[in-house]
């Protein structure tokens, strides 16, 4: 069984067990999530699709950590115009575990 998540504003597909990193969520570590904004449900050949979303279908979570990725170089330079300019960024994420998917009445 699958599902189809979508946080952060990013799409994930899923299932038990699953370990991911997302968008910061306001959860402290060993906290649970449920999440229910799913768009989509596979259990074998039994698909259910959501228009957007499905009703009633959550996938629980557990937060694992907090932390920040790796950084990214932002390098612009204009030639001949002695123009260069180098910033970083490290984006802050959150890991979590899939624990379950309930499709609800869904399937």
């Amino acid at each position: 069984m699958y599902a189809v998540i979508k946080t952060g504003g990013k799409q994930y597909k899923v299932s038990a067990g699953f370990r991911l990193k997302v968008e910061t969520l306001p959860v402290e570590v060993g906290g649970e999530v449920e999440i229910t904004d799913v768009l989509m449900v596979a259990d074998g050949d039994d698909i259910k699709v959501g228009t957007p979303m499905l009703a009633g279908a959550t996938v629980k979570a557990t937060v694992l950590a907090h932390g920040r990725g790796v950084k990214v170089l932002i390098f612009k330079m204009r030639r001949r115009k002695h123009y260069r300019k180098t910033q970083g960024h490290r984006q802050n994420f959150t890991e979590i575990r899939i624990d379950g998917i309930d499709a609800g009445s869904s399937i």
